[in-house]
């Protein structure tokens, strides 16, 4: 799929839909169309001189042949007064006065057809024209098998991506190309996706293509393809979510369901090349990946596949992707440069914009993004921002406010997973089996405490003072027994000198 195409299904208003169903009928006419209009106006046209013309004023029927009224051929008045028959009769009587008038009764007694006004007949030959034409806009046909078009949601170049309907009511995605603008490099990509997309059938997290035909050929040729329709795409996905505060486990639910996508076409030795969010959808509430426009097969005895140009779109690009070594050399883009994607991806779902999405001059991005004095910076906090306060002039148009009142802390577990993708050294860069085995992913179990070793006996006497000594349970308990024994014998201890008092702890201390 090319570039601004996407299999994720969007609102559509009543508005939008007409337009598109003018700038359908306008662009893609068939011909059949055409020809069915044109056959449709000539029946009309020969209806019209099919009638009988008008009849002459000098003709004027024989007088036998006249049809002569009776009474009863007038209706009376509501009183039923014969004087309105009467006067009827008078102004009949008359032939010089009333002779129009009798040929106008003769005429409207014959029940002939009138031929239909010009302007009417033109109406009618837009109206079926026009019909007949959406009729068969609505209709598309792929193998002998009839899809009927609902909406159009997304184009790009010269494709387009219909929401399709077959005669069981199933819901899919029909990518229609038209030929006469696709250059032989574009074609062979179509056809690369084509062939891609039939070798990783039956994987989940891979868009299923269901059929395929290639129609006529030169300027009149089309190429059809029918795969699953995404309900919407992770580019849509995050621009409403970018407004709520991040949330840990809605990121790691979909950045694990990237990292099993982009692993399966990596396990068969295919390199997509061009990962962004418009190229994960939703399938069945599951994230599948699409459009293989300019992926490529890797050698089995290579871990590089080299191009002649660079592809992929600039925010989510790998320093690899966009720097020409000396003398032209070929681009060498491999799996580690979908892990710098991936990261640019995560970047994103964390802090609501790539790495270097607020560098707006592409050129001045695309020298940041290889170049290692250029610093990526990965904020404590995630700061959800608010919708962008849209003027009509464009001048006045205020950037999209920080919600500050709603910013999460960003577990480092996640920090440390960006920055392993995010190296620019492509040897550097952890792998996808890696980054899956992260526990950030899952739930980390917490850390069991487990109490300090007790200190040695000979520790804690170097650490005491001359005035300090240790006491264990059995020197407390004699201790205390001294104490009660002191009690008992009455207020004799209250007159103990000093000296007496330290012999007698002395002496207890032996005991």
């Amino acid at each position: 799929m090319r570039p601004g195409t996407s299999l994720g299904a969007r609102r559509v208003t009543l508005e939008e839909k007409l337009r598109q169903e003018r700038e359908i009928a306008l662009e893609e006419g068939y011909a059949n169309a055409r020809r069915e209009a044109e056959e449709a106006a000539a029946r009309a046209q020969a209806q019209a001189h099919a009638f009988p013309p008008a009849p002459s004023p000098t003709h004027i029927a024989p007088p036998h042949l006249r049809h002569q009224r009776r009474d009863s051929d007038t209706m009376r008045g509501a009183s039923g007064s014969p004087t309105v028959v009467d006067a009827a009769r008078a102004r009949r009587s008359d032939p010089a006065v009333n002779a129009p008038a009798q040929k106008r009764s003769h005429w409207d007694d014959v029940d002939l057809p009138q031929p239909p006004p010009l302007q009417a007949t033109k109406s009618a030959s837009h109206a079926v024209q026009m019909q007949n034409a959406a009729q068969a806009n609505k209709s598309i046909v792929v193998n002998k098998k009839n899809y009927q078009r609902l909406d159009m949601i997304g184009r790009g170049g010269s494709s387009r991506v219909y929401r399709v309907m077959t005669q069981q009511h199933e819901v899919y995605a029909l990518k229609k190309v038209t030929l006469d603008k696709v250059d032989p490099e574009t074609l062979a990509g179509y056809m690369n996706e084509i062939a891609l997309l039939k070798r990783l059938d039956g994987n989940q997290r891979i868009i299923r293509l269901l059929d395929s035909e290639v129609k006529g050929a030169g300027a009149r040729g089309q190429l059809l393809l029918v795969m699953e329709c995404g309900e919407i795409d992770l580019a849509r996905l995050l621009q409403e979510q970018q407004r709520e505060p991040m949330d840990p486990v809605w990121v790691a639910y979909y950045w694990k369901q990237m990292l099993q996508a982009v692993h399966i076409i990596h396990e068969e030795k295919i390199v997509h090349s061009d990962l962004k969010p418009a190229n994960f959808v939703l399938v069945k509430g599951q994230l599948k990946l699409i459009d293989f426009g300019i992926a490529n097969a890797i050698a089995n005895d290579t871990t590089n596949i080299q191009r002649d140009h660079q592809i992929g779109t600039v925010n989510y690009m790998s320093p690899e992707a966009i720097e020409l070594p000396e003398g032209m050399r070929r681009l060498k883009v491999g799996r580690p440069s979908d892990v710098w994607s991936l990261g640019c991806i995560l970047y994103q779902m964390v802090y609501g914009q790539p790495p270097f999405g607020h560098i707006t001059h592409p050129m001045q991005k695309m020298r940041a993004i290889p170049d290692e004095n250029h610093i990526i910076d990965f904020p404590e906090y995630a700061v959800p921002m608010g919708p962008r306060n849209r003027s009509k002039d464009a001048v006045n148009s205020s950037p999209p406010q920080k919600l500050e009142h709603l910013k999460v802390r960003v577990p480092q577990s996640i920090i440390t997973t960006m920055k392993s993708c995010l190296v620019r050294n492509p040897k550097a860069r952890a792998t996808i089996p890696e980054l899956l085995q992260q526990n950030w992913l899952e739930p980390e179990p917490k850390p069991v405490m487990t109490p300090p070793a007790p200190a040695s006996t000979h520790a804690l006497e170097l650490q005491l003072t001359d005035v300090e000594t240790i006491i264990n349970p059995h020197y407390m308990k004699q201790l205390l027994i001294y104490g009660l024994k002191m009690g008992a014998a009455g207020g004799e201890a209250q007159n103990w000198t000093e000296d007496q008092i330290a012999a007698d702890a002395e002496g207890t201390q032996k005991y």
